[in-house]
């Protein structure tokens, strides 16, 4: 058996997806398996007989010594494991490795070269700093607590929430759907003083009355057929903190007397119970329909209505917030990047133009929805005008002010050059470096700066 494995050790060894070389004590490369050979960029007859340098491995710390074994800290320590280094390929391109490696010794115990085995892990870094770029996008300025827009529309809505935070006033918001009411009520959550307590959100839509009841007010044991304990409520599982009642607009008319009765005495009854139980929590709830106009017709009770409606907050439709777009675009583009595989590194302007002229009757999330769609369909490296959804591209709208679109097109390509210079800056023109800080590859670097004008 340990001849026929003699035999055949470089072809065991040739099936192993890591890069494996074994050098001689001098550091002399004796043998690469295939896996490294494409790793590095080399030919077998390249790399065989040269000194273990020409690698030019950021892990070979040389420290020569006296003795000539010595020469490299592997083989003062005797093994290394888990280094992450950089090796030079045969292009002069750099790719980063994850590396074990150990001395080889023979019976006598004496030194008769080393093994390395190498991991390609360049994929997982970009994918790393591409993780850190856009967690720095979410913090930049024109984001506000998940939200992204720098629209005066938005801005206004930052500031209402930013005013109401710590009012325990009921607050609504009103606002098309797919507009993102929710991340408004997190959001008004997140800063204000109730944020260590719970934020529990109920869909008044999603329940029939009775189930609804049970929900936000609990039950004892026997209220009904299969009540078989006591539950708390959402109101009772939100206290201290804030409770976002979603799609409010249906809410039953028995069930908004009894909410009102909650906003007026702060007190809950669960479904079986007459004992009153005290809850201090900040309502928040949200509709995309006309509590107005529902009033008129009756299908909604005044009283109730304007109880709720202490402090309203309107979230503008996407058609009404052109310059926020391309940001939005920009976010969904960078959050799929990371999701998925696919090497698609920007959206064209063409592409672009296209979201900016059409009416997004399903908001934000229709545009999120989009680039779902986008990343199914692109082949290329680039989102183009035919990557886009149908209803999209052949979208004819009833009026567009080119104006605009032109004036938000200059904008982002404004901020991309100024976010390119700032980058360059930083990195002390290290092209490599700049691309880490943007979230971009060093391609997309050099095609900005040549497109913009900018030198370093």
């Amino acid at each position: 058996m340990k001849q026929t494995f003699n035999r055949y050790w470089k072809t065991v060894v040739d099936t192993i997806q890591e890069g494996v070389i074994v050098v001689d004590p001098d550091g002399i490369i004796v043998f690469a398996n295939h896996a490294f050979l494409q790793l590095a960029g080399y030919k077998s007859d390249e790399l065989i007989g040269q000194p273990c340098s020409r690698l030019n491995c950021s892990g070979c710390s040389l420290q020569r010594q006296r003795e000539p074994q010595l020469w490299c800290r592997l083989f003062r320590e005797g093994m290394l494991k888990k280094q992450q280094c950089v090796l030079t390929r045969r292009d002069g391109s750099q790719v980063h490795l994850f590396k074990n490696a150990s001395v080889l010794r023979d019976a006598n115990d004496q030194v008769l070269g080393a093994v390395e085995t190498m991991a390609d892990i360049t994929e997982l870094l970009e994918q790393e700093t591409k993780i850190e770029a856009f967690k720095r996008e979410l913090r930049s300025r024109d984001t506000f607590h998940g939200m992204i827009g720098i629209s005066a529309s938005m801005q206004r809505v930052y500031s209402l929430i930013n005013n109401a935070a710590d009012s325990d006033a009921p607050l609504i918001i009103f606002g098309e759907s797919g507009t993102g009411k929710e991340l408004v009520a997190q959001a008004l959550h997140k800063i204000s003083s109730r944020r260590n307590f719970p934020f529990v959100k109920v869909n008044c839509a999603a329940l029939n009355e009775s189930l609804l009841e049970s929900e936000l007010f609990g039950h004892v044991k026997g209220a009904y057929t299969g009540a078989i304990h006591n539950r708390k409520g959402r109101f009772e599982a939100a206290d201290g903190g804030s409770i976002f009642l979603d799609e409010i607009g249906d809410l039953p008319l028995a069930t908004q007397v009894k909410l009102l009765r909650v906003l007026e005495e702060k007190i809950v009854e669960r479904v079986g119970d007459n004992n009153p139980i005290p809850v201090n929590v900040r309502i928040i709830s949200a509709t995309n329909k006309n509590l107005a106009a529902m009033v008129r017709r009756r299908t909604f009770r005044e009283d109730f209505f304007y109880r709720i409606n202490v402090i309203p907050v309107q979230i503008p439709p996407l058609r009404e917030r052109i310059d926020d777009i391309p940001l939005l675009a920009e976010a969904f583009f960078r959050r799929l990047q990371l999701k998925t595989d696919k090497n698609i590194r920007g959206i064209s302007n063409e592409a672009m133009e296209l979201l900016i002229k059409y009416d997004w009757p399903g908001n934000v999330r229709e545009l999120r929805s989009s680039f779902e769609y986008v990343f199914v369909t692109c082949q290329g490296t680039t989102v183009k005008p035919e990557d886009l959804p149908p209803i999209i591209r052949n979208h004819k709208p009833r009026f567009f002010n080119h104006e605009v679109s032109a004036i938000s097109t200059a904008n982002r390509k404004e901020r991309q050059k100024r976010e390119l210079i700032k980058a360059l800056e930083t990195a002390g023109g290290n092209r490599s470096r700049a691309a880490e800080i943007l979230g971009v590859s060093r391609v997309t670097v050099w095609n900005r700066m040549k497109r913009f004008g900018v030198s370093v």
